[in-house]
């Protein structure tokens, strides 16, 4: 049985382009401090072990079963539920695909994400999923979304109705558009009365500045957790189902739907 509330965290890092000894290093790190802490859930960052290496996508995709090997040990030595996105192969075709560890080492579930960022020509080195996941874990039910998917209420509203829970959010959003970030966050939290967890990058890529602003939002909006701009760190909070029930309760949104008025 899931737990009724237990402590949840995201890692910020400097994903650096191509790095990936580097940047597991540092993922490991500081999951083993979020462990330390009492963590039963982290969410990493976007791309994580590779960043946006466009040239060199389908290497780093061959690395991905060993990366996630090394991702599974630690969620079993940690007992932690750990998400980040990594490049996927397949069928010729390379995933943005964001896979989710349960406490076991077994990988719940894999999302490959569906809203390509067109204005970073993402459509052009990767392949849009197909499909909303929800993932069965020793936490309960985890909605995945990825960075720009944010801006599309419809998938987070599916996630809610699949039974969701909390949704977790691994970005690489960037300063220039950081306010959007900070909003949708707590605007897709508020209206499916679920958990938020966002784990951004923080850092420099070309002249690209990240600055982070990790956040965990409660179902009514609150912030429990918010990284500093630009600094490398890990956030937690306490997610709670009592909480979650009570503030539907109060204010019964999911259940007073009218599909059939506006469902497109």
């Amino acid at each position: 049985m899931a737990p009724a509330s237990f402590k949840a965290g995201f890692v910020q890092f400097d994903v650096r382009t191509g790095a990936v000894a580097d940047n597991l290093a540092e993922a490991e790190a500081r999951l083993a401090h979020l462990a330390d802490e009492g963590a039963a859930l982290a969410v990493l960052p976007e791309m994580w072990s590779c960043g946006f290496d466009n040239a060199n996508l389908d290497q780093h995709a061959r690395r991905t079963p060993e990366i996630l090997e090394r991702l599974s040990r630690l969620a079993t030595r940690h007992r932690m539920v750990i998400g980040g996105s990594l490049p996927e192969r397949e069928g010729g075709r390379i995933y943005n695909t964001l896979y989710l560890l349960d406490a076991d080492g077994a990988v719940a579930g894999a999302y490959r994400k569906v809203h390509l960022f067109s204005v970073t020509d993402e459509h052009r080195y990767f392949s849009a999923g197909d499909r909303c996941v929800v993932c069965p874990t020793a936490l309960g039910p985890v909605g995945l979304m990825i960075c720009y998917d944010l801006r599309f209420p419809e998938l987070c509203r599916t996630l809610a109705l699949q039974g969701a829970w909390i949704v977790i959010a691994p970005a690489q959003w960037p300063d220039a558009r950081i306010d959007v970030w900070d909003v949708l966050a707590r605007a897709r939290a508020m209206e499916n009365q679920l958990y938020i967890i966002g784990a951004n990058r923080c850092g420099m890529e070309n002249n690209t500045r990240f600055s982070g602003h990790s956040i965990i939002v409660d179902p009514g909006g609150r912030i429990l957790a918010h990284a500093p701009g630009g600094v490398p760190c890990t956030g937690s909070a306490v997610l709670d189902q009592g909480s979650l029930q009570r503030i539907r309760e109060k204010v019964p949104a999911l259940e007073e739907r009218m599909p059939g008025v506006y469902d497109l």
